[in-house]
């Protein structure tokens, strides 16, 4: 039997958001959508913020405040009451020169992290060290997920196609520019040039030819020193398919395939602006279930599978591919922790497949608060 049932009182969830990386905002905008639809007369809801300088504070969560409005991103509010977990999993208010008191003891987290400090197994290893239950991967999956080099390797051990690459680690750029600027070229154009543990598109840039080269590395090496040069798909069309933990015990299900394409504006991918913003709404057509012949269809959902496994993945992840012109199926990445924001594609995937909004989230914390602690 689990505490909070012990303790007969409603389960108490801390949504997690913010965090250090360059997709704070992002995570904010899914937070605040997470927490509009979270069932209050089932669940003790407290939201955390963790704020760009990495401070943890106790937010309002607002769904306004953290939603972008005209334009203007939002951020976690660096002057709330600060909080840390202490012992017992406890919620703990922590106010210089106050006697610390505490929120009451949490039973699992909702940790909406994007990008670097969050997603890539860094909050996964804190909460499994305090033997609190959370939603999503754990740290091994986590880790990998976030990091597309890494990734491509557990990949193409599986058994799965993935793009040529070139990685250029920090070192290598350094010492040798010239001979990352080589085995790029050997690639061909155009490539795409990646942060290699990053999100949201951030960083990220096609490049047609050698000349363009520097530029995009810079831009990719602002997000992280570690880079990642993908060879271009041949006409390819992207695909995308969300996955979910079986309840119970019941295997990981697959969604239908939706499609994305992107089109005007001066965008070639999908980009940004174009996931995020209103204005580059026109410039996108998200297709859901895609216009995919049923076999073909069916490959993705398979693969996308095979990868979750891959990973050891748990809870969620997105996962991404290309389909060729050649009806080629490529794995691009998967993703541990998918947005949620209105126009995010994993809402809409599993919406499709017949689970909407709420009872995705309801899933979720199921999911979360009915696996094992420590090791599984």
């Amino acid at each position: 039997m689990s505490e909070f049932s012990e303790e007969k009182r409603k389960p108490r969830v801390a949504v997690v958001f913010g965090g250090r990386s360059s997709e704070h905002a992002i995570s904010c905008v899914t937070a605040a959508n997470v927490l509009q639809v979270i069932d209050r007369d089932k669940y003790d809801v407290v939201p955390v913020g963790i704020s760009t300088s990495g401070h943890w504070v106790l937010e309002s969560g607002d769904p306004e405040r953290l939603s972008i409005t005209d334009g203007k991103l939002p951020e976690v509010d660096v002057t709330a009451l600060p909080v840390l977990f202490g012992a017992n999993r406890e919620l703990v208010i922590s106010e210089p020169e106050q006697v610390p008191s505490t929120l009451g003891q949490v039973d699992v987290v909702f940790p909406l992290l994007h990008g670097p400090w969050g997603e890539d197994g860094t909050i996964q290893g804190l909460l499994e060290m305090s033997d609190i239950r959370y939603v999503g991967s754990g740290v091994l999956a986590s880790a990998v997920g976030m990091d597309k080099h890494h990734m491509k390797v557990v990949f193409q051990g599986a058994g799965l196609d993935v793009t040529p690459y070139v990685l250029i680690r920090d070192r290598d750029w350094i010492r040798d520019p010239e001979a990352c600027r080589t085995a790029v070229d050997a690639l061909g154009y155009p490539v795409f040039v990646k942060p290699c543990r990053g999100g949201s598109s951030l960083g990220i840039s096609k490049v047609n030819s050698l000349a363009e080269l520097d530029d995009a590395i810079a831009e990719a090496r602002a997000h992280d020193p570690k880079v990642i040069v993908e060879a271009a798909a041949k006409d390819p069309r992207e695909i995308e398919v969300g996955v979910l933990g079986g309840l119970d015990g019941a295997l990981p299900q697959a969604s239908v395939c939706g499609e994305i394409a992107i089109s005007g504006g001066g965008h070639d991918f999908y980009d940004f602006e174009t996931k995020y913003l209103p204005e580059g709404e026109e410039y996108t057509a998200l297709s859901v279930p895609a216009d995919l012949p049923e076999e073909l269809a069916a490959e993705v959902r398979a693969k996308a599978l095979i990868a979750f496994d891959a990973i050891d993945g748990e809870g969620l992840a997105r996962v991404d591919f290309f389909v060729d012109a050649d009806g080629k199926v490529i794995i691009n990445e998967i993703n541990t922790m998918p947005g949620f924001t209105p126009t995010s594609m994993f809402p809409r995937l599993w919406a499709a497949s017949g689970k909407d909004y709420p009872a995705l989230v309801e899933h979720l914390l199921t999911l979360a608060m009915t696996r094992k602690t420590g090791l599984r």
